[in-house]
C-alpha cells in the first residue's frame, strides 16, 4: 500500500467511516499489512473464517472439520499440486513453494512441510491448492465437488489459487456480522474487489467496484459493475478521494 493510500484511509477514519479489510490471507499474515494503514479497521481473514476487531480481539472463528479435509486428501491428489492447510499458528504444506512464500512481506506465519498421511489433526481454517495451470485447478475443483459440494464453499482468489472453506464461510457473511454489530446495512456499504472470493461481497453491497487488475472472467460475470484503476495505480484510494472525500487526486509526472 502506498503512502497516498494510507493517507486516504486515515482521513476516512477521521470522518468516522467504518473500514473493513476482507482478505483470503491468514490473520497472522494480514495483520502487519493492515497495521501499516495507520488507522483502526475490522479485519476479515481466510475469506471469512476469522473476524478480528480494530483492537485485534478475535470476534469470530470457524474451522473445517478434520473428517471433511481427510476425505478430500484421500482422493490421492497429484503431488504436482501444492496443498496447504491454514492452521492457527502455521500453514502446513506438502512442499516448498517460493511463489507462495513471496506473498509474505513479514514472516509472521511460517510454513511447515509435512506428509499429510501422517498428520493426525487435519482440521484447518482453510484448505488451499495452487498450480501454475488454472485449468488443472478447475479440474481438481470439479473432482472435489463431486462428493463435497455440500461441505465446502470455494473460490479462486487468483487464477492459480483454489481455496476451500466451510460451507458457512464467505467474506459477505463475515462482513454482515460486522455491519450488524455496528448498526449498518449492506445498502450503506461501498466495496472493492478483484478476485472470485470477492464475488458475493460485490453482489451484496450497496455500491461495488471491480479493480482493473481483476481476472477478465470476473469482470464479465459482473459486467454491470464499474471498473476502476488497478491496485498498483492506487485505484481504490483515488476513487475514495474523489467520490467520498471530494478531494483532488495528486498528479504524478
Amino acid at each position: 500500500m502506498s503512502e497516498y493510500t494510507k493517507t486516504v484511509f486515515q482521513q476516512l477514519h477521521k470522518e468516522n467511516y467504518l473500514i473493513i479489510v476482507a482478505t483470503g490471507r491468514h490473520h497472522l499474515d494480514a495483520l502487519p499489512i493492515v497495521e501499516s494503514l495507520g488507522c483502526p479497521v475490522y479485519l476479515v481473514t481466510s475469506n471469512g473464517a476469522r473476524i478480528h476487531s480494530p483492537t485485534k480481539e478475535l470476534l469470530y472463528s470457524f474451522d473445517i472439520k478434520n473428517d471433511a479435509i481427510k476425505s478430500v486428501l484421500d482422493l490421492d491428489i497429484d503431488p504436482e499440486f501444492t496443498t496447504v492447510l491454514f492452521k492457527e499458528e502455521v500453514w502446513q504444506t506438502n512442499k516448498e513453494n517460493k511463489k507462495l512464500n513471496s506473498f509474505q512481506t513479514v514472516i509472521n506465519y511460517p510454513p511447515e512441510i509435512v506428509d499429510f498421511k501422517f498428520v493426525e489433526d487435519l482440521s484447518a481454517i482453510k484448505l488451499f491448492f495452487t498450480h501454475d495451470s488454472h485449468q488443472k485447478l478447475v479440474e481438481l475443483r470439479d473432482r472435489i465437488l463431486v462428493d463435497h459440494s455440500d461441505d465446502f464453499s470455494h473460490a479462486f482468489s487468483l487464477p492459480f489459487c483454489l481455496e476451500f472453506m466451510d460451507k458457512s464461510v464467505d467474506k459477505s457473511v463475515a462482513i454482515l456480522k460486522i455491519l450488524e454489530k455496528e448498526n449498518f446495512t449492506f445498502e450503506e456499504t461501498l466495496s472493492f474487489g478483484d478476485g472470485f472470493n470477492d464475488e458475493k461481497m460485490l453482489i451484496a453491497t450497496g455500491k461495488a467496484l471491480i479493480m482493473e487488475n481483476a481476472v477478465e472472467s470476473l469482470k464479465s460475470k459482473l459486467s454491470h459493475l464499474e471498473v476502476i484503476s488497478t491496485n498498483d495505480n492506487d485505484g481504490v484510494a483515488k476513487y475514495l478521494s474523489q467520490k467520498i472525500l471530494k478531494t483532488a487526486v495528486p498528479v504524478v509526472d
